[in-house]
């Protein structure tokens, strides 16, 4: 097996040249799971928390050391221009915290960007009236496997994107996220949402979206757990997602993978961490190349690093390097990612 740096692979995202300092707003899950190991690989300055639960915040605080505010407001007194707000919050709360925040400054929301293409199109105006240097945390799309990917598809080993598959057959316990109990919209809005996005940030925005999303008889209190998705480019190029959350037969058959097949090649790739979640499987690369070689073999690709923890770098890297300067383009700007929330709602209209 071959280190993706032996073959000239670039697996990590651009950091920027200067750390801003980041304060959290919400200090759930996610954030203990997943946004504050990343900040401390990649060496950024998380410099205050807060959360309406002063008790959580006060844990999360005391076990990677950051300093908590007692209010909203008297975090919002501590910014200046060197501060990025992290919102990791249910997206029904972001357009009252939004308001709040002072003119100009920058934020990273947490995905989905609302709960609907209304409630995006609410944030987007938002942002653009205060002037807000705005992402949102689609952080798929920086996990390290697949900026590995986009290398290859950019250096032309696979020839012509023509097939693009998320299939996620696994069992995953939802009690951990109990604020995803009755929404109307949960499935697609809450997880194959990443896959959406990816997607269109590979091969642009469909044509259109649609499919089915569907209950599980042992999961009634749940919107859905099931999904089937097409994504339209065309009739040169195939992007479908499977996703089914309630195969609850052990690990044996379990499987997460997305598979990219162009025309002179193709790649197939691993996410062990949705199987077996929470404690999740490793990681596995594989691509081949007919570019060379028309008899040429799969062959394994070691890529450090993995979804969570790591991509959550990605995202907020991207966000700095814009605020300083080093980057002239904000890839997952709430611009960019209101398409990946049309096509969304795309899904939920257009529904069979």
């Amino acid at each position: 097996m071959k280190h993706a740096s032996e073959l000239g692979l670039n697996y990590e995202p651009k950091l920027p040249l200067n750390k801003h300092r980041i304060f959290i707003i919400g200090a759930g899950g996610i954030v203990k799971d997943a946004h504050l190991p990343a900040y401390v690989l990649a060496g950024f300055h998380v410099a205050g928390i807060f959360d309406v639960n002063n008790k959580v915040a006060q844990e999360v605080g005391t076990t990677f050391q950051i300093p908590v505010f007692e209010t909203l407001e008297s975090m919002i007194d501590a910014y200046d221009e060197s501060v990025i707000f992290d919102i990791a919050l249910p997206a029904s709360a972001f357009p009252d915290v939004l308001t709040k925040l002072p003119f100009a400054s920058s934020v990273l929301l947490q995905k989905p960007m609302g709960n609907s293409l209304e409630e995006a199109q609410v944030i987007l105006a938002i942002c653009r009236k205060k002037q807000l240097k705005a992402a949102v945390n689609f952080q798929l799309r920086y996990a390290p496997f697949m900026l590995a990917a986009k290398e290859i598809i950019r250096k032309g080993w696979i020839g012509e994107v023509c097939d693009v598959e998320f299939n996620i057959n696994v069992f995953t316990p939802w009690h951990l996220w109990s604020f995803l109990y009755g929404l109307p919209r949960m499935e697609v809005l809450y997880h194959s949402c990443h896959y959406i996005d990816f997607i269109r940030n590979l091969l642009g925005n469909p044509l259109s979206v649609y499919g089915k999303t569907t209950k599980h008889p042992l999961s009634l209190e749940l919107a859905s757990v099931r999904s089937n998705i097409i994504m339209d480019y065309g009739d040169l190029v195939r992007a479908s997602i499977y996703t089914n959350h309630n195969h609850h037969f052990g690990t044996k058959h379990q499987n997460s993978f997305v598979k990219i097949e162009g025309t002179q090649g193709a790649m197939k790739i691993q996410m062990g961490l949705l199987m077996n979640y929470p404690h999740g499987f490793a990681d596995k690369f594989e691509f081949i190349s007919l570019i060379e070689n028309k008899k040429a073999e799969w062959q394994e690709v070691e890529i450090p690093g993995t979804w969570f923890p790591h991509a959550f770098i990605g995202s907020m890297a991207q966000l700095m390097c814009f605020v300083e300067g080093s980057s002239s383009i904000l890839d997952n700007s709430v611009e960019d990612v209101l398409f990946t929330m049309k096509a969304i709602e795309d899904f939920y209209t257009k529904r069979y």
